[in-house]
């Protein structure tokens, strides 16, 4: 297994440095125009990108839900700086950066290497368990919380306005939680023939709540904050009836949740983070500016940190897995993130199907392990989930960062003198 992880990070650091040169902005902003995408899904914050002036109109994927003229009321341009008065040459040399630029520059290459660092996380833990072992686990809601108050400085109450108004794709995922995901691991484990213990540990990773870091994951992948957000806090709530229910009709066995635990966690580490975020957005937007470079540097290291925490505690199962039961974990998180991605795509904008795709594939395998502990006698049910945790991190931070790289084409662009060309909606 050591050697097949090492072999991915090989191919993963070329693979992103690579992308990460092919894509990064050259020149200043002289040079080129900044256009800065509004889409219909959601807020763009972290999806601007950089085009030639040439470019006269870029096409408008979206849903019916906005007309073109909304969709072009968003859009906003930030012309080209103009020229001196003397007639010299700007003092900013050509290829040249600022400080905050270069900080910029150097967040986004760290957040690509996303995959990478939870790989190396992986890595120490599994081969040196002890060195995490000074992390207390009670601080884990502390980290959480913190992972998702840098999520809510992204926000505004409208963003959860606007996705309150398709409840349905919120239905989907619910249904896609605990429906789809179950009947996947059910499949998969029928396929490779896992044991009877193995099959019942790798159905009851499918039937737990969606991971808090899937909305970071969403974040950095351009998709639909606010609606990872709320998907992540209806299928924790969720989980207090259904995964007793689905594990019951699946495993044939009650998994008992203790429902107020589960309530109480998810307001300290979801709601009550988020609602900080978007009240410091709204009251200090100023401050909230100049933090949110910081924001993506400081998920990935507490997720990682987590990763770490997760994995060390559970190295000897990991290490002890066969590879059927490595393919059947690592197929169960890309299948479903392949689902929600194709499920979604007819009806929704891209931005929305990226958040599907990842919702479905993170799984809260640190929940499922507990759970396992907790209620099961046969230390063999538990290893899928500690196996889980690593392939759910990996496979979703290697979405994200991908897809970072394909930003969605939402609303037109400016044309060379500033001014807004019309939104042309695809129909």
């Amino acid at each position: 297994m050591m050697k097949a992880l090492l072999l991915l990070f090989c191919s993963l650091v070329l693979a992103v440095l690579d992308a990460s040169l092919a894509f990064a902005p050259t020149g200043t902003t002289s040079q080129r125009q900044r256009l800065i995408i509004s889409s219909p899904h959601g807020p763009k914050s972290n999806s601007a990108y950089y085009a030639p002036p040439s470019h006269k109109r870029s096409t408008l994927s979206s849903s019916s839900l906005f007309s073109a003229a909304s969709a072009a009321a968003e859009l906003e341009a930030v012309e080209t700086p103009p020229s001196t008065s003397s007639g010299e040459e700007d003092t900013t040399e050509a290829g040249k950066l600022t400080p905050l630029e270069k900080f910029k520059k150097g967040s986004a290459i760290f957040c690509n290497l996303f995959p990478v660092w939870t790989l190396i996380t992986a890595g120490v833990a599994l081969t040196k368990p002890a060195v995490f072992s000074r992390v207390n686990p009670n601080t884990f809601t502390a980290q959480i919380g913190l992972l998702m108050l840098c999520m809510g400085i992204n926000l505004k109450p409208s963003d959860f306005k606007r996705v309150f108004q398709r409840p349905g794709a919120v239905l989907l995922a619910f249904v896609g939680c605990y429906g789809v995901m179950p009947a996947l691991a059910l499949a998969l484990s029928s396929a490779l023939r896992l044991g009877p213990s193995l099959s019942a540990g790798l159905v009851l990773v499918a039937c737990i709540n969606g991971a808090q870091a899937s909305n970071l994951c969403t974040y950095i992948g351009q998709g639909d904050l606010a609606l990872s957000v709320l998907m992540t806090t209806m299928t924790t709530i969720g989980a207090i009836v259904m995964t007793p229910l689905v594990g019951k009709l699946l495993l044939g066995t009650v998994v008992p949740v203790n429902a107020m635990a589960i309530a109480w966690s998810t307001v300290q580490v979801v709601l009550a983070p988020i609602l900080l975020g978007m009240g410091i957005n709204a009251n200090f937007p100023k401050v909230v500016q100049s933090i949110l470079p910081f924001s993506p540097i400081v998920g990935v290291l507490i997720t990682c940190l987590l990763v770490g925490v997760s994995v060390s505690g559970c190295a000897a199962p990991i290490l002890g897995a066969g590879f059927k039961l490595q393919a059947a974990a690592a197929l169960l998180h890309m299948l479903g993130g392949l689902c929600g991605y194709m499920v979604t795509k007819p009806f929704y904008g891209e931005d929305v199907c990226r958040t599907f795709a990842i919702e479905f594939a993170m799984k809260s395998s640190a929940f499922g392990y507990l759970l396992a502990t907790l209620h099961f006698s046969e230390f063999a049910v538990r290893v899928p989930s500690a196996v889980s945790i690593v392939w759910m991190t990996l496979i979703g931070s290697t979405m994200a960062v991908v897809s970072r790289f394909f930003p969605p084409e939402e609303c037109v662009v400016v044309e060379e003198d500033g001014g807004t060309a019309a939104a042309v909606e695809k129909s």
